[in-house]
């Protein structure tokens, strides 16, 4: 420490010798001052509960802290405005006759804001599944009363919201669920009826349609085919036919040139239909109609078909030329095949296009059926989740029903204040000693800094700019010296009765009770 450092802590220490008895009476003034302010303030009284979240008791495990946290903030937000509502407060006023002289003064709403914002304190703890309510009040009896209240009002609200929204959810997801299962009944009948309708259509069925319109071309492919051969062989057939009835028709045309010279042709020589009627063509190729022989041939003809169905019952005739009637037998049989084939090909067609039909609409039926299963799938999907929130609607409504659900509880219910909660006797005077101490050292340094004397050699040969031979201390006279005396036996006595009736003053009041550390 310098000598420059060591001259300014003299400094300060001279400037607290010579102004300490303002500073010791601005000390004693701010612990009168505080001692009556404390005693003149209205003693206030706080109690507190603690109410703890409990956790289901089923499934305890199903909410994380975080979760626990953030779940008990937002009941407590909800709740303690119910709680703190005007009607809620206003009956509790009322009933515990609070504040008689603003509810003279101020409206109901005024007091019930004042109420709310000064002496009303809900404070959730560190741990997060605790909270804390606290209440402010002048009557002990009554603070005691309204925090218990408060915390019995808070369960039970829990309770009623708890099982009001238990049964409102409940009731709403069953609403929900109702009209989502209406929704999907009626998507899954339009998806059975639209199946039902287009299903040869669907393109599930493309792969068996696409190898069926194969087989059917196939099929179709053989048909013409198996026509082009029968027809092929009916030509054949005819031909041959036509071959052996120019052969038959020569040997008759023969038989009929030697029979015009003398010998006729008589019916009994012509006893087949057959031969008279190649034999009647012969004629008519050759003669006209008014020959005698042509008209010959035709009776007969007329004759032999008479005899024809007069033996039919009897076993009917044999034919003259068992080969020409075996062809025609084959040519009406090839005729039968070619009529069945023609019948089975248009068939067969109308099947080609019935399925082509099917195919050209696959890319239409899969795009409107893609639409229909991506509407029922969202419906399924919302249908399912409301069965989920449904069945947790259920067991949470018969949980809050049980009390067993997630609830409050009170941990340490609101006790008797034995002491004001404010003032704080020590902290108004230690705030009335520090402001004592500072107005006095302010003063005493303003006096000081006001002051014009010299107090140091070195101020005044500063000032003068010449040195200090010699400094002559204060010589005071007798009498001085008594006067001197007196006043500062008069300090002390003053100091004195004023420290003691501080101390009596605390100590009377202690006693009476209106001073609580």
């Amino acid at each position: 420490m310098n000598s420059e450092q060591r001259q300014l802590i003299k400094r300060f220490l001279d400037v607290l010798l010579r102004r300490g008895k303002i500073i010791i009476a601005c000390l004693l003034l701010g612990v009168a001052l505080g001692l009556a302010q404390y005693l003149t303030m209205p003693k206030v009284y706080q109690c507190t509960s603690m109410i703890k979240y409990q956790r289901q008791r089923v499934n305890p495990t199903a909410m994380s802290p975080d979760d626990v946290r953030t779940r008990v903030e937002d009941v407590v937000d909800t709740l303690g405005e119910q709680i703190l509502s005007r009607t809620n407060l206003g009956d509790i006023i009322k009933h515990f006759d609070l504040y008689p002289g603003m509810r003279k003064r101020f409206p109901l709403e005024d007091v019930v804001d004042n109420m709310r914002k000064k002496y009303i304190k809900i404070k959730l703890l560190k741990g997060g599944n605790i909270f804390r309510l606290a209440y402010e009040g002048t009557d002990p009896e009554k603070v005691l009363q309204v925090t218990n209240t408060l915390a019995a009002n808070f369960i039970e609200k829990n309770l009623r919201v708890r099982q009001a929204q238990a049964s409102e959810t409940s009731s709403y997801v069953n609403d929900e669920l109702r009209m989502a299962k209406e929704g999907l009944d009626k998507k899954e009948l339009v998806m059975r009826d639209y199946k039902l309708k287009y299903y040869n259509e669907m393109p599930a069925q493309k792969a068996n349609n696409v190898n069926r319109l194969n087989a059917l071309q196939q099929q179709y492919q053989n048909n013409q085919e198996s026509s082009h051969e029968l027809e092929r062989t009916r030509l054949l057939v005819q031909e041959q036919i036509s071959l052996r009835q120019e052969l038959l028709g020569r040997s008759l045309a023969g038989a009929a040139a030697a029979g015009s010279t003398g010998s006729s042709l008589s019916p009994e020589g012509l006893d087949n239909i057959e031969q008279v009627r190649l034999r009647l063509q012969s004629l008519k190729a050759r003669y006209t109609a008014a020959h005698p022989e042509v008209k010959r041939l035709k009776r007969i003809l007329r004759d032999l078909e008479k005899q024809q169905h007069a033996k039919s019952g009897e076993g009917g005739s044999h034919p003259f030329d068992p080969q020409i009637e075996e062809l025609h037998n084959q040519l009406n049989d090839l005729k039968f095949n070619l009529a069945r084939l023609a019948k089975e090909r248009l068939a067969l067609a109308k099947e080609i296009k019935k399925y082509e039909r099917w195919i050209a609409k696959t890319p239409v039926r899969e795009a409107e059926w893609s639409a229909l299963t991506r509407d029922y799938e969202q419906l399924n999907r919302y249908y399912q989740r409301l069965v989920t929130q449904s069945l947790h609607a259920e067991s949470a409504l018969s949980l809050e029903k049980q009390l067993k659900g997630s609830q409050f509880e009170i941990i340490e219910p609101a006790h008797f204040p034995e002491k004001p909660f404010k003032p704080d006797f020590l902290r108004i005077m230690l705030m009335a000693v520090g402001a004592g101490l500072g107005v006095g050292g302010a003063l005493a340094f303003g006096l000081e800094f006001l002051s014009t004397s010299f107090k140091d050699p070195q101020d005044l040969e500063s000032y003068l700019g010449l040195p200090i031979i010699c400094a002559v201390p204060d010589i005071r006279t007798r009498k001085e010296s008594i006067k001197r005396k007196i006043w500062q036996l008069a300090w002390y006595v003053v100091l004195f009765l004023a420290i003691g009736g501080i101390v009596l003053a605390t100590a009377h009041f202690w006693n009476q009770g209106k001073i609580v550390l």
